[in-house]
């Protein structure tokens, strides 16, 4: 199960990099994405990267988030930079065989003060 960590409290402008690991297994090669869901909102896709590399913004975050993978840490990556308050949310990563089945992971809170 994939687990999201790095969040944390940061003021507007500022910058977090959050990151998803799984230890059971290989992230090289997977379809992974970044979802984030704000208080009284439905989760979102924020950005993902295809098994085959290719990435994927929402235009919410486009130019300010990049995704990217360490196939040497295991780790998935979500740099997050001017950041505002309505990224406020908890960030989680998932793969898509787990969206569909509706297991998530625990995910990590990240709070934009203004």
């Amino acid at each position: 199960q994939l687990q999201a960590s790095g969040g944390g409290l940061v003021q507007a402008g500022g910058s977090l990099r959050l990151s998803c690991a799984d230890s059971g297994s290989t992230l090289s090669g997977k379809a992974i994405g970044w979802y984030r869901q704000a208080p009284g909102k439905q989760r979102e896709l924020v950005a993902d990267i295809s098994s085959g590399g290719t990435i994927h913004y929402a235009d919410s975050v486009k130019g300010r988030f990049t995704i990217s993978m360490d196939n040497a840490k295991n780790t998935v990556y979500l740099q997050m930079s001017g950041l505002r308050p309505e990224d406020t949310a908890v960030y989680y990563c998932n793969s898509p065989r787990f969206v569909r089945l509706g297991v998530w992971g625990q995910g990590t809170q990240v709070t934009v003060s203004s």
